[in-house]
């Protein structure tokens, strides 16, 4: 058992064993991991275990580090060697889905499918998202046209995390293209016309701007002082890019303290209620 009086972070190893890409066993982990401070898991993430000899090598790691399994196996006899072998390590084995599956069965009285990975089945659903990602892509940071074919277009200043957030977007299956917020530089005049997308702006604190924007040119080996990061310039760039969001009535999203996945998800409710009031 890990210590639990320590003045320090408490690590753990965790076993992540899935027979499809495992993101959904990662995303869960890392939702209920964040829920205990002071707790560093060493992840170890196992996908396409589709066979006995795949996972006693997934088996042979779980005896030199002991830790959590977690997992997300359909097939019943890997399930059960999982499960005998992790009882004999005396470590715990979760299979996270289970409780959903049962729930789910019960209601709708229907047999589970119990084929590996069919979540990630090549529908059309999966080619949305391709698509989606590829537009992401080719409208990254101002780049190329058709801003009426977007679902989402995002303006902001440098630093307010329009390309990572335009990607998860994509992944989420949204078309999004992004444009930087440069003093003196116009926008494309079709952004002040469109009528599918939902424009969102962008925005921070400039304490935050400044203090990624000198990480930025650190990771550069760049050390002159400009604009870029003077924090006179940096609050009126902010403070221009509010001004313009305002005249526009284009919803503003304050990313200062709000992670990839919270700015994108109140960007897609945002986009869901502007479609349910021209529906």
């Amino acid at each position: 058992m890990p210590p639990t009086n320590s003045p320090f972070d408490t690590c753990f190893h965790i076993h992540m064993v899935s027979d499809s890409t495992g993101e959904t066993l990662m995303e869960v982990m890392r939702a209920s991991v964040a829920q205990f401070e002071g707790t560093s898991p060493l992840e170890h993430l196992y996908a396409l275990v589709r066979s006995s000899k795949q996972l006693d090598r997934v088996l042979d790691e779980v005896a030199a580090y002991p830790g959590v399994v977690m997992y997300t196996i359909v097939n019943a006899d890997l399930r059960r060697e999982l499960e005998t072998r992790c009882v004999e390590l005396g470590v715990p084995a979760i299979a996270i889905l289970d409780p959903m599956l049962a729930t789910l069965s019960a209601y709708l009285g229907r047999p589970v499918a119990s084929r590996a990975g069919a979540q990630r089945s090549l529908d059309a659903d999966y080619y949305r998202r391709i698509d989606a990602l590829n537009y992401a892509m080719a409208h990254d940071d101002g780049q190329g046209d058709d801003f009426e074919g977007a679902d989402i277009v995002l303006l902001g200043v440098s630093r307010t995390s329009k390309t990572p957030t335009s990607v998860y977007l994509a992944h989420r299956g949204f078309r999004a293209a992004n444009i930087p917020l440069v003093k003196d530089v116009p926008l494309p005049p079709d952004i002040f016309h469109l009528r599918n997308p939902l424009v969102v702006g962008l925005t921070a604190s400039p304490e935050r701007i400044v203090q990624i924007r000198r990480n930025r040119l650190l990771s550069l080996n760049e050390d002159r002082d400009t604009n870029y990061i003077d924090d006179f310039a940096v609050r009126e760039e902010i403070l221009f890019a509010k001004r313009l969001y305002a005249k526009h009535k284009w919803p503003t999203i304050d990313v200062t303290r709000r992670s990839i996945e919270e700015t994108a998800a109140k960007i897609i409710n945002l986009l869901m209620e502007k479609r349910n009031l021209t529906a």
